[in-house]
């Protein structure tokens, strides 16, 4: 049994007739929005719905995981857990034919609407251990994309993820490969706050998930242990970050990140976090202890023959005439070169427009230590020889570590010589950044040269650009701040609020105007919470549940002679307290808390003297012999004594919300006010009742 949607096939031989797995009414919510849209209109109702599932199920830039992955028109393609197909019209795009494998149909219906014009999409929508033993053995690729850690719920069993990856990889052919996108359990983001991706809970993975749920993840060694128990030998490992799931770059054990990339964390999109630590300088340790593998925060895990590609930065975050992608691929003799390819057709101009720069540049710095990175056309993309050496950037770095600040200075100045030699050629490269130039044997090696233009823009404000690019890449760079700014560039505090505008203004320009990836996480509302402002608020709160006392030697209070009680005054429950006195006090002040209360004092008194209300100043209102009700955040509570060794006081603290205490003052106040009159009217002389 099929059904169509505009060109896709549904096959339904297997569907049991409901869907058992559903997300609610989002998927309404999706199937609405794919059914009267085309995808080309999806990046603006991401930023209009301001919604994760919405984001997360519609995104492009989903599709970066598996962009790279150099399939052919003539290979035969399995998505298995396909969802709604945020990477199956890629896979169209670049292959012959997709099958997919989908539990629900709704979201199905939602793969299909969107992928309508695409006649190679067949979507098998089932139970997975019913389809799969129909399934031919010959797929060229085998796709799981945030599906293998669901392997306990696709197979059961005491062994799930060694029979769901021995079961899935029998589908690929003699010379196909399997593709498997997971998160890390171990992966930094988790240790630095980040929730758990699918429980939702802080350090589950790292715990070991105590408290159960549906999926599962592993370290490398963990997904390693599973493919040498199914016979499994031929495999690379991929390292997409931030994540898999929008990834702006792929590492791989033959390309893995430097110290200073692995800036760009901040990417919980789907729920608040806390930040616990700077995740770019641990990842600099990490990477310095060359760790990265273990901590990295997702794996791509590819099964079968090795890739020639060995590493992918995505530069599609940008509107169409800017989209590229810059990928490193290693030859059979281990040698490395770079191409940037066009991500839209719109984008080819652009790598012209790059090509020519290249000429431009190097009759510029002709015969100078200062050289362009050699670049041949090819085809619509551009090759480069891949450079050896060490950025200026990680110079700048390793300055100031060890505060060679002599040496730091001197490496500005001459990339400023450098920036402004041969200006009057009106050739401007804008992106003449730090991470742009790889220095080796005293040779300044240009490696980007993209945003170059036959015109003059000021060396102020290419110098600029580089500096404020630099700052955002650390907080310890922050240090050399005004030597950059003021000092070099001679700005005023007005000037730097002007560049800085500028730029964003011009990052605006490049995304089309649209709210790139890293800006989504503002736009959906979700929160980081930075450990020192967490402690600052727990200091805050224990503040206002803490007992102050102050002492008076005769000249007032202060809170140098104060003493903050270790214990906190429990809200609601009894609190009892031996305080020994200093020497010499004269007066007591008690601060039960700092909130609006009402506070029963059962007991208040200095050695063998017991205070009564008559001999008890409190800055709230009576309402008996023992309780008073305080309408202010500064409740105190005042005796005298004379000398006196020993304090002692019971009481109980009742925190209520500010307004009703003190409508409770008013309404004690006027009751009072009532009886007084009373009183006076019932003690009025007899004569007087007879001449009101």
């Amino acid at each position: 049994m099929t059904e169509k949607v505009g060109n896709v096939t549904l096959d339904l031989t297997y569907y049991p007739g409901e869907d058992f797995y559903s997300d609610g009414t989002v998927e309404d919510e999706l199937l609405a929005i794919v059914k009267e849209h085309t995808p080309q209109e999806f990046p603006e109702i991401i930023e209009e719905k301001k919604n994760w599932p919405v984001f997360y199920h519609l995104s492009p830039f989903r599709t970066n995981i598996i962009d790279w992955i150099p399939l052919k028109k003539t290979d035969k393609v399995l998505e298995i857990g396909s969802g709604c197909g945020a990477i199956t019209g890629t896979l169209a795009q670049k292959a012959g034919s997709v099958t997919c494998i989908e539990l629900s149909k709704k979201r199905s219906l939602v793969n299909a609407y969107r992928n309508q014009d695409k006649d190679n999409i067949t979507i098998m929508v089932g139970n997975f251990q019913d389809i799969e033993p129909n399934l031919p053995c010959d797929y060229d690729y085998v796709f799981l994309i945030g599906v293998f850690e669901y392997g306990q719920s696709y197979i059961g069993g005491n062994t799930p993820y060694e029979d769901f990856m021995k079961i899935c990889n029998r589908h690929r052919g003699m010379n196909g490969r399997m593709v498997i996108a997971i998160e890390n359990k171990f992966g930094l983001k988790y240790w630095a706050g980040c929730r758990e991706d699918h429980v939702g809970s802080f350090f589950a993975g790292l715990q070991g998930y105590p408290t159960g749920g549906a999926a599962r993840t592993f370290t490398k060694k963990g997904l390693e242990k599973i493919l040498k128990s199914v016979d499994i030998n031929q495999y690379a490992f991929y390292y997409p970050y931030p994540d898999y799931k929008f990834a702006t770059t792929v590492y791989s054990d033959r390309y893995l990140p430097k110290k200073g990339e692995l800036s760009n964390n901040l990417r919980n999109f789907d729920r608040d976090r806390l930040l616990l630590f700077d995740e770019k300088l641990v990842f600099d340790q990490i990477i310095e202890e060359e760790e990265f593998p273990l901590f990295s925060n997702s794996y791509l895990l590819i099964v079968g023959k090795e890739l020639k590609e060995v590493y992918t930065k995505f530069s599609n975050d940008r509107a169409n005439p800017w989209a590229i992608r810059t990928t490193i691929f290693e030859n059979a003799f281990k040698e490395l070169h770079v191409e940037k390819i066009p991500a839209t057709k719109e984008a080819t101009g652009h790598i012209l427009n790059t090509a020519k720069a290249y000429e431009l540049l190097s009759k510029r710095y002709a015969d100078t230590k200062v050289q362009m990175n050699v670049c041949v056309r090819k085809g619509v993309n551009l090759s480069f020889p891949f450079c050896e050496g060490i950025t200026l950037e990680e110079m700048l770095d390793q300055r100031l570590e060890v505060a060679d600040v002599e040496g730091f200075k001197a490496l500005i100045q001459e990339y400023m010589h450098w920036l402004a030699y041969g200006e009057e050629c009106n050739v401007s490269n804008i992106d003449f950044i730090f991470g742009n130039i790889i220095i080796r044997d005293d040779i300044w090696q240009v490696i980007d040269y993209e945003w170059t233009y036959e015109k003059h823009v000021p060396v102020r404000e290419i110098a600029f650009r580089a500096f404020y690019n630099y700052m955002l890449g650390s907080a310890s760079r922050k240090v050399c701040e005004e030597l950059l700014y003021q000092d070099i560039l001679g700005l005023t505090e007005e000037e730097v609020a002007e560049y800085i505008e500028e730029e964003r203004e011009f990052q605006k320009f490049i995304t089309g105007k649209r709210a790139a990836v890293g800006d989504m996480r503002e736009l959906i509302g979700y929160e980081a919470y930075e450990l020192d402002e967490m402690m600052r608020s727990i200091n805050r709160v224990d503040m206002k549940y803490s007992i102050q006392l102050f002492w008076d030697f005769g000249e007032g209070f202060t809170g140098e002679n104060s003493v903050i009680l270790s214990e906190k005054a429990s809200k609601g429950t009894e609190t009892k307290k031996e305080i020994i006195l200093p020497e010499g006090v004269k007066q007591i002040r008690i601060d039960p808390c700092s909130y609006a209360c009402a506070v029963t004092l059962k007991e208040l008194r200095v050695d063998d003297k017991s205070y009564v209300k008559e001999e008890i100043f409190a800055n709230g209102d009576w309402i008996d012999e023992h309780s008073v009700i305080f309408g202010t955040e500064d409740p105190n509570i005042i005796i005298s004594c004379n000398g006196g060794k020993e304090l002692v006081f019971t009481m109980d603290i009742i925190e209520m919300p500010e307004e009703m205490a003190r409508q409770m003052i008013r309404n004690n106040q006027k009751k009072d006010e009532q009886l007084h009159l009373a009183l006076e009217k019932a003690n009025e002389p007899w004569w007087r009742k007879l001449f009101p």
